[in-house]
């Protein structure tokens, strides 16, 4: 068993790599993490992983520019219907378009804009920094054994901008930040977060976890 971390430029790779390779020994089951821009391998790979930290615009060139990697992201969707993560803007890249000086096109896998965050409380700043707890929207086996809700586990947040889903479906959790804010986007064998598992501690490894055992 294969863990395809997707290199692209852009994304806490090493970081992931680790927190990965921990989830993997924690259930039981170690498995080989690979960072790599070779489409051949991410194609080929039973786990995928795109990270992202940057501009939306930005992070779409990156993953443009590397010959033949959309083509094995759909070969691992489409193809294959090997289990997807995008990590923070790898989960903003799913949605239709984004709109940040300018509209640049997403990999529209989960239907939606991604937009910049206006809180209701006029205190709260932008980007969104720090922990916070989730809100379950639907029930998922990403969610399976993570305590949530108010006195749940914390994830940790660090963006200006977040999917607006044209679905309610789509939306697995939430975080609340004067008003919802998507945090877990799921449609068929495809999955997203917008916080960023490596650094959220037990919520983060728990949640790789239930990624890696997953069968969408």
């Amino acid at each position: 068993m294969t863990i395809a971390i997707i290199d692209y430029g852009a994304g806490n790779l090493h970081s992931v790599g680790k927190a990965l390779e921990l989830a993997s020994v924690q259930i039981g089951r170690p498995e080989a993490v690979i960072i790599t821009s070779e489409p051949d391998f991410v194609a080929k790979a039973d786990h995928v992983i795109l990270p992202g930290d940057g501009a939306f615009a930005d992070c779409r060139t990156n993953l443009d520019s590397v010959p033949g990697m959309i083509e094995a992201i759909n070969e691992t969707i489409d193809g294959r219907g090997r289990p997807f993560l995008g990590i923070c803007v790898g989960m903003q890249l799913l949605a239709t378009r984004g709109i940040e000086y300018g509209v640049t096109k997403g990999l529209d896998r989960i239907a939606g804009e991604v937009r910049e965050i206006h809180p209701t409380d006029p205190h709260l700043k932008v980007p969104h920094m720090g922990w916070n707890t989730l809100n379950a929207a639907s029930g998922h086996a990403l969610l399976e054994g993570i305590p949530l809700g108010e006195q749940g586990w914390h994830a940790y947040f660090l963006h200006s901008y977040q999917l607006y889903a044209d679905d309610p479906a789509d939306i697995v959790a939430t975080a609340d930040y004067g008003g919802p804010v998507t945090a877990i986007v799921t449609t068929g064998n495809i999955a997203g977060t917008q916080f960023h598992p490596e650094k959220s501690q037990k919520l983060g490894l728990a949640l790789l976890a239930n990624f890696l055992k997953w069968k969408p």
